[in-house]
């Protein structure tokens, strides 16, 4: 559990950092970045001699009964002319803003399957609306017979691959049995390709993204939710089969499946960003700190989050700077953690400043991005799919 003290700056679209004045001259949503002397930092000031910590702040709209928005000091090692004894700081990280996540792709190749043989592919898949409606995952099996040899022929050949994965995706596009409209079907997660010819071809199967469901209305709710769809492919000879997959017979499988591309969260959408203004706004609210369903009720809560904008976010977690505060006893010293939320578009004169007092910083994440195309074909059409590993 992380009970660090956590404050959440989201620094508006087309902010301009301060160049002058002090914390009390911030306009309404401002941020910037501050010395000692409440004088506004630069990327060349931050790490003069004598600059031990700065602050960051940002305006409010209400400045009734509390003073700006601002976090407590933050003191970098390389502060003070490299001399930086009270440093302070013991975490500073990036995540890059990421506008998309990647869908997870499978590719199922090396079949293994004679002339007339009945055989069963099953998908289960995770995510975390299907795992509410499903236990253990939504599982659907979708069972053909291979086609028969012509007459003659040696019947433990191996069949003619290419037309029976066109089965299987006949199968995997077929809509949810029964009269009910509301069956899901694979193909409202799934897109099912065949790639290749003869008897190396393979069965592409990717995740579709995931719906994004509306902000509530209520603002007292916390709608945004973490969530990536993540599955699992089986290719096995007989009938579909309810016996669990992961201690099968793999004597039974006649396909090789493996994973081509793991999918990914987004970060840095306006509603992650949101939502963290929501978790931490009683942090540094001076009064009214609860949120209630109705916004008459909340005239302290600001949100400075911009629909559809990716936000890059800079966290950095330090202890008290003045330990003589704390008087001896039988607890836990309470460290605070400043979070930034900055635009793409002004993330980097930020970013300029923090290097400079708090050294380099990384992006702890990766965002996928697309560098190849495969040639896809089926129902005698040809498209264009991308594959990342």
């Amino acid at each position: 559990m992380d009970f660090s003290l956590t404050s959440v700056f989201v620094v508006p679209v087309g902010n301009s950092l301060p160049s002058s004045g002090s914390t009390q001259d911030l306009t309404a949503g401002q941020f910037g970045i501050f010395l000692p002397t409440y004088v506004a930092a630069t990327a060349a000031t931050i790490d003069d001699a004598g600059q031990k910590y700065f602050y960051i702040a940002q305006g409010r709209t209400n400045t009734y009964l509390q003073a700006t928005k601002k976090s407590d000091k933050i003191a970098g090692a390389i502060q003070n002319g490299g001399t930086n004894v009270g440093a302070n700081v013991t975490e500073f990280y990036k995540i890059a803003g990421c506008t998309t996540s990647a869908v997870e792709i499978w590719s199922v190749s090396g079949f293994s399957v004679n002339c007339g043989d009945i055989v069963t592919l099953t998908i289960r898949a995770h995510s975390s609306y299907l795992d509410t409606l499903y236990f253990n995952g939504f599982t659907r099996s979708v069972t053909v017979q291979a086609p028969c040899c012509a007459c003659g022929a040696d019947p433990c050949t191996d069949v003619d691959v290419p037309a029976l994965i066109d089965q299987f995706i006949g199968k995997l596009n077929a809509g949810a049995p029964g009269v009910n409209g509301d069956n899901i079907t694979l193909s409202d997660f799934f897109t099912f390709t065949r790639i290749g010819s003869g008897a190396t071809s393979q069965l592409i199967i990717s995740g579709k993204p995931l719906t994004a469901y509306a902000q509530a209305c209520d603002i007292a709710a916390f709608p945004y939710e973490y969530d990536r769809m993540w599955f699992r492919v089986f290719v096995y000879s007989g009938p579909a089969t309810t016996a669990d997959f992961i201690v099968a017979d793999n004597c039974d499988l006649v396909a090789t499946a493996t994973v081509v591309q793991r999918s990914s969260y987004p970060s840095g959408t306006s509603g992650e960003i949101a939502q963290l203004e929501k978790n931490f706004y009683s942090y540094q609210a001076g009064y009214l700190k609860s949120l209630y369903r109705m916004n008459g009720y909340n005239e302290n809560f600001e949100s400075w989050v911009t629909d559809g904008t990716n936000y890059n976010t800079y966290v950095i977690k330090f202890n008290n700077y003045d330990k003589s505060a704390y008087q001896w006893g039988d607890y836990i010293e309470q460290d605070s953690t400043v979070i930034i939320a900055a635009p793409t578009s002004v993330s980097a004169a930020i970013e300029a400043i923090l290097v400079a007092a708090l050294g380099a910083v990384t992006a702890n994440n990766t965002c996928i991005t697309t560098t190849s195309s495969t040639t896809t074909v089926f129902a005698s059409t040809t498209t264009t799919t991308t594959l990342i590993p």
